[in-house]
């Protein structure tokens, strides 16, 4: 297939970059063009970022001599591309008056941004869980008068590392979860070197965090009605969310409870059988097998398992039974590929896979 033409909205960035390092070789999308804030626009990208390129890899070279673009030069960003990313910093108004603004110039907006998660015909998906909720894209776009232009999204990092063994275990019917998440520092665009107050420190505080940890599941286990998604009734999910120092990697313990009494055999089958749409298609940023269980009793850990199926895929271990509910365990998640850019552009995928996304 002929590639499409891609756009990043807030390129310069810590999720900017990330898009950037994922698109340099993608089969599918072509960066084309960069956009961020006034001061670095007409700069080359890599004078815009400088010393501040925070991915592991380089910096592809595909990117260093393009012209950045002011984002807010709407019109003129959108006109050479197919679609854009979203992973602009802004207050939630302006990222939500933004990002409706290029769906209105017929560019489909995949968002990063939390602004639009819960407006109610968005969809907010993890391409293994629902999919299916790109459906209300159709009233999205009676809505916004758009024939093509549309806005989605991929939900907050923290939950990545649960919310997949609740589509996993849906035949038992999961009721309560506590939860607590232990959050990487780039999950608030940091490195050690612009946080050194995070060396050997514990914040236990992350604002906002721990609402969209317990409400956002709804959302994703909901189900759409008169074109809008309304979110599930269930399960009840209490949060607490830790910042910790490590760079890349959110960690979640979770106690649960079950309405039908599961062994933890049938557990562990069921989530490392667990397949969802992405699979079926085989999505280029899909991970073969999506949650892998691992059986050591000090697993998983960040510096073992983070980059599991190139950190797209999420990893499980300590399942066991509990003295309060019914079972516990503890999970892992990259914040930044699976938590972050690599669900948007896997998103990107499944919405080009559907039908959505084609060349303007």
């Amino acid at each position: 297939m002929e590639r499409l033409q891609v756009g990043i909205l807030g390129a310069t960035g810590m999720v900017g970059q990330r898009f950037i390092s994922l698109l340099a070789d993608h089969p599918w999308f072509e960066v084309k063009v960069l956009a961020a804030s006034a001061r670095s626009a007409g700069k080359t990208y890599a004078e815009a970022v400088g010393n501040n390129w925070k991915i592991d890899k380089e910096m592809p070279a595909c990117v260093k001599d393009i012209v950045v673009r002011d984002v807010s030069d709407v019109e003129n960003v959108a006109k050479d591309v197919d679609m854009v990313f979203s992973a602009v910093n802004m207050t939630k108004d302006e990222i939500k008056a933004i990002e409706e603004a290029y769906a209105k110039t017929e560019t489909p907006v995949v968002s990063n941004n939390s602004a639009h998660r819960w407006t109610p015909d968005v969809p907010m998906v993890i391409p293994e869980i629902n999919s299916d909720h790109f459906a209300v894209i159709e009233d999205q776009k009676k809505r916004l008068g758009t024939t093509r232009g549309f806005i989605a999204v991929k939900p907050n990092c923290s939950i990545q590392s649960y919310a997949p063994t609740l589509a996993a275990w849906a035949e038992f019917e999961p009721t309560q979860l506590v939860v607590s998440t232990y959050q990487a520092i780039s999950g608030a665009g940091k490195t050690f070197k612009d946080w050194p107050e995070m060396v050997e420190n514990i914040i236990p505080y992350i604002g906002g965090e721990e609402e969209k940890s317990e409400q956002e599941p709804l959302k994703i286990f909901g189900h759409i009605e008169n074109g809008q998604i309304v979110k599930a009734a269930g399960p009840q999910i209490t949060c607490q969310c830790i910042r910790v120092p490590v760079l890349n990697g959110h960690t979640a313990t979770v106690f649960i409870n079950f309405a039908k009494k599961p062994t933890k055999e049938q557990l562990i089958d069921a989530l490392v059988n667990y397949k969802g749409k992405a699979q079926e298609l085989k999505l280029p940023s899909a991970p073969e097998q999506f949650i892998q269980y691992l059986t050591e009793d000090d697993r998983p850990q960040v510096k073992a398992d983070v980059d599991y199926a190139n950190g797209m895929g999420v990893s499980i271990g300590r399942l066991r039974e509990d003295t309060m509910f019914d079972y516990k365990f503890v999970g892992l998640s990259h914040n930044t590929l699976r938590g972050a850019a690599g669900g948007a552009v896997e998103c990107a995928e499944m919405l080009v896979a559907l039908g959505y996304i084609t060349k303007k």
